[in-house]
């Protein structure tokens, strides 16, 4: 559906963006190792741990497979929507040229009894794409309710052995660091683990 890409963008931002102070020690010293990441990466030149990391919004949108195919699905159904009021409209249009190819032999009555009716169908053609528009937004809001709820589970265990203070977010639109050093980007993590998050969650 249109501004389903900018939709999940924000939601993830929300999610990603979340502040995870659990366990969080003063001096943030210990073990920084990860099974996805190289030990090295989380220390500065004086071994000391950075408090904050980075998600790229954008390719956890592109790469988490569960996301690219509740999008595509909700797109499907925002072009099936739009088809079909469409096809009412031109099925409208059709009953008009029908009418007319009476030509003069058409009442005044019989004009404004047709007018009616177009009226009626037309608001019936209306009423049931905004039915389908909403009932479509409830499903895709349910869908980034979720996404938010599994990806800061998913970060709450990703940051026990990391212990960030601070998850950003860049993405499209929503990019505020000017400066980003790539050692800091968990990126690549958040999506391994998302993957194997939600394919998990699929077979339960």
């Amino acid at each position: 559906m249109k501004n389903v890409s900018l939709i999940l963008n924000i939601v993830l931002l929300a999610a990603v963006g979340y502040l995870y102070y659990a366990n969080f020690s003063g001096k943030h010293t210990g073990d920084l190792a990860a099974k996805n990441s190289s030990p090295s990466m989380w220390k500065d030149s004086n071994c000391n741990r950075p408090p904050i990391a980075y998600v790229e919004l954008d390719s956890l949108n592109e790469n988490i497979s569960y996301i690219k195919d509740k999008r595509k699905e909700l797109e499907t159904e925002q072009k099936a929507i739009e088809s079909e009021w469409e096809a009412g409209y031109k099925g409208l249009e059709a009953q008009k040229n029908n009418f007319l190819k009476r030509g003069a032999s058409i009442t005044q009555e019989e004009a404004q009894q047709f007018q009616g009716i177009l009226v009626q169908q037309q608001q019936q053609i209306d009423a049931k794409k905004q039915a389908s528009g909403q009932k479509l937004s409830e499903k895709s809001f349910s869908f980034m309710d979720d996404i938010q709820k599994q990806l800061k589970g998913f970060l709450s265990d990703y940051n026990r052995d990391k212990k960030f203070m601070y998850i950003l977010t860049t993405g499209t639109g929503l990019d505020y660091m000017v400066y980003k050093d790539s050692s800091l980007n968990i990126t690549n993590d958040v999506i391994k683990g998302m993957n194997e998050k939600m394919k998990a969650s699929v077979k339960q």
